[in-house]
């Protein structure tokens, strides 16, 4: 997948890089803060069966 998107990146290797780096940046964007945030009421991390002694 990866060779996919590489091979069909315009430009020389610096300009494929410099796009990679912002394709990869935006994807870390939007996990953070659109997808994370929905997702989180939906995740038990909340519900613990350690007691406090």
């Amino acid at each position: 997948m990866y060779g996919w998107i590489w091979r069909h990146l315009p430009g020389n290797t610096l300009v494929r890089a410099l796009i990679s780096l912002v394709l990869v940046l935006a994807t870390v964007f939007v996990l953070f803060q659109y997808v994370f945030p929905w997702a989180e009421p939906l995740l038990p991390f909340g519900d613990v069966t350690v007691d406090q002694n």
